[in-house]
């Protein structure tokens, strides 16, 4: 009997050893299976970091720009044409001194017939952010509303004009690239209330015998609204006949329109400044 014990006891020991021989066993190779798992993500991983390395590019380095504390104010990059405080960036087109007023408030209003201003240097591709305000009493209809007009490079007219429940063309009113395009929505504030423009704007270019190589574009947003949508110039405006192009310089000056004939309601502006993208 005893050596019955002794064969049992044995069988149990080894029985035992067995079971934790299993247990090890088993551990070891689920932590063999994790760690080639593991591995094989991380092979897989690599492999897909370095397929996505040769499509980065890590130079040149966009420039720091600061924006401006509000929209209205400029980035550190841009040119400011108007603060409020002095018309040192412009001239009367065709020269002489800029005949508009500055008011006390620092607001600069059309003279009637004092003619357009013309910014001092020549601008080509750029971003422009400008104010206006039409007058709060209304004395006209149409065309003869609050007229004026921002003319880049002297040739491409993106149209102001009180266009709030004011029957007139459509391709002349408000936000119109003028006799081009139509703006794509009426954007426009009650009359008095000041509106804004932020145009992006993408100079042709021309081959040297004078052909249009690449057409210039326009991408308007009134008041915030996008209205053109980076629309195609068709050439120089025109207020008879269609737009053609005439070669010119890279870079001109624009000009802020009197249109002279605005029924006694002179557009105002404030905040203006450009900065150049070419």
């Amino acid at each position: 009997m005893q050596n019955i014990y002794q064969l049992f006891t044995t069988m149990d020991t080894a029985f035992q050893k067995y079971k934790l021989m299993k247990k090890i066993i088993v551990t070891l190779l689920g932590v063999t299976l994790i760690t080639t798992s593991a591995l094989a993500q991380q092979s897989r991983e690599d492999s897909l970091n370095r397929e996505a390395a040769k499509t980065e590019i890590w130079e040149p380095k966009p420039t720091k720009v600061e924006p401006g504390k509000t929209p209205s104010d400029a980035p550190s990059d841009a040119i400011v044409l108007y603060n409020g405080k002095n018309l040192d960036a412009w001239h009367r087109l065709g020269g002489g001194k800029a005949g508009w007023k500055i008011e006390k408030d620092g607001t600069l209003t059309v003279v009637k017939g004092s003619g357009a201003i013309e910014t001092n240097m020549p601008f080509g591709s750029c971003q422009l952010h400008i104010e206006w305000r039409s007058p709060a009493e209304i004395k006209q209809s149409g065309q003869y509303r609050a007229n004026s007009g921002v003319f880049f490079m002297g040739k491409y007219e993106i149209q102001i004009l009180d266009s709030y429940t004011n029957q007139t063309y459509v391709n002349g009113q408000a936000g119109a690239l003028y006799k081009q395009h139509i703006p794509l929505v009426n954007a426009t504030k009650k009359p008095g209330e000041w509106q804004t423009y932020d145009i992006i704007f993408t100079a042709p270019q021309f081959y040297a015998d004078g052909k249009v190589q690449v057409p210039g574009r326009f991408t308007v947003l009134h008041n915030g609204v996008l209205i053109q949508n980076n629309v195609d110039i068709k050439g120089t405006i025109q207020w008879v006949g269609p737009a053609v192009y005439e070669a010119h310089p890279a870079k001109l000056p624009f000009y802020l329109q009197d249109h002279d004939l605005d029924g006694g309601s002179p557009v105002s502006f404030k905040n203006i400044w450009i900065r150049p993208l070419d």
